[in-house]
């Protein structure tokens, strides 16, 4: 398509778009008045219309039920989370039995790296990108160390080449090769949080396993996202929050994949708990721990249904619009954002540009030279919500489900104001 930087051309596309009636099924936050532009579904997704009554259920049956709601509620406590696992299924490309919903994205990670983390002497490293999210390379070092490793020769960071804002191909699988025999670990985030490249999966799973690694996928930025196939991928697990494009709610629950080889494996080490306890055996209290058949065997503690409630809202949305129409919206609405950050590119008097590859989902993310800071600030006065990452990084996302063309023509001229406002204010100064 060839997009044009007018408002008409924005309306009309939003006229035509197979998906706009979604938008009337999230709340979009006001400013002065107005409905904002909201672009950071990649940090926090809105909230689905339907989450409060769903949360409400869970109330009404804890008033009038109280414990009895774990049996006999409209949709029994003990069972709840089943209710996640086939709609999450569909989207990372899973069998129903390799998807569990738990505890939070790191604790979730620290868990499974019980299970794939298992250095020798000789096979003791975990390799991921360089500038990993933070919480990961805390978690990596933390492991490491605790396995009584040097994080300095245990950890192996892929580096971008200098002065290229994202990483090639070639030089991910170059460094599976090159420490192949010592790896034990491949652990990368599918979707980089900085500069929003996709990373390509299914070839880096397929050159770690030939080496004799575990692969696991950090999909936080990933799950809602991108087009994923862990189980034909033959990724071994993985693990992604459900706060982002998957609009359960500020910090809440996570999911966890484990491909299906590992079920049913009494070799294969894991912490254990009562709620990852064969569900027909788990009220007769017995000693030893008997595993449930799927990836539940990973679940530690009770369910958390009262968080679990506006995540299974938001699945309901997915499973009604399809991954596919979800992607074909995707791909029209970052393009169209390409091409006006293009334009407010060239007319600027200082450089600005994309550093998010083509390899992408929903995200842009946008270096500036110069001001960058102090364009953010205006954008978020006048209520369009961005999100800054330092230094010198501001990430557009424009979500399928509720973001408009015309919200994007708007960002246009928005940052072209801004742009010209902070030049006067320096020209005053």
């Amino acid at each position: 398509m060839t997009f044009r930087n007018h408002i008409e051309f924005a309306q009309k596309l939003d006229l035509n778009d197979p998906l706009k009636e979604y938008r009337d099924m999230f709340h979009i936050p006001k400013h002065k008045g107005a409905a904002v532009s909201y672009f950071t579904g990649n940090s926090l997704g809105l909230q689905p219309k339907t989450a409060r009554k769903y949360v409400e259920q869970i109330m009404k049956d804890w008033e009038d039920l109280a414990v009895d709601g774990h049996f006999y509620a409209k949709e029994p406590w003990w069972e709840y989370h089943e209710m996640l696992a086939a709609p999450l299924a569909k989207i990372v490309g899973a069998k129903l039995s390799e998807v569990s919903v738990m505890n939070t994205l790191t604790v979730n990670l620290h868990f499974l790296m019980v299970s794939f983390y298992r250095p020798t002497a000789t096979r003791y490293k975990i390799l991921c990108e360089e500038k990993a999210f933070p919480s990961d390379q805390y978690m990596f070092q933390s492991q490491v160390k605790f396995h009584g490793y040097d994080p300095t020769e245990a950890i192996v960071e892929i580096a971008k080449r200098p002065g290229e804002d994202f990483w090639r191909k070639e030089d991910l699988l170059a460094a599976i090769d090159e420490h192949g025999d010592s790896l034990a670990l491949v652990l990368m985030g599918g979707v980089n949080y900085y500069n929003g490249q996709v990373f390509p999966m299914q070839e880096i799973t397929s050159a770690a396993k030939e080496k004799g690694a575990y692969v696991g996928w950090d999909l936080a930025h990933a799950a809602g996202n991108v087009p994923l196939d862990l189980h034909n991928w033959g990724v071994d697990f993985a693990s992604w929050c459900s706060y982002k494009y998957l609009n359960s709610g500020p910090g809440n629950a996570a999911a966890i994949y484990i491909h299906e080889q590992y079920l049913n494996r009494t070799d294969l080490p894991r912490f254990e708990g009562w709620w990852g306890s064969d569900k027909d055996l788990r009220f007769k209290m017995q000693t030893s721990f008997v595993p449930m058949s799927n990836a539940d065997a990973w679940q530690v503690s009770n369910a958390p249904i009262l968080a679990m409630a506006p995540f299974l809202a938001s699945l309901e949305i997915f499973n009604k619009v399809g991954m596919e129409a979800l992607w074909s919206k995707q791909k029209l609405l970052v393009g169209f954002l390409e091409h006006i950050l293009k334009e407010v590119s060239q007319a600027s008097p200082f450089e600005i540009r994309v550093i998010t590859p083509k390899e992408r989902g929903s995200q842009l993310s946008v270096y500036f030279a110069k001001h960058g800071r102090t364009i953010f600030d205006f954008l978020m006065a006048e209520g369009f919500v961005t999100d800054w990452r330092e230094p010198n990084v501001m990430r557009f996302a424009p979500v399928p489900l509720y973001t408009t063309f015309e919200d994007i023509y708007r960002l246009g001229l928005m940052l072209e104001r801004s742009i010209k406002n902070t030049l006067n204010d320096l020209d005053l100064e």
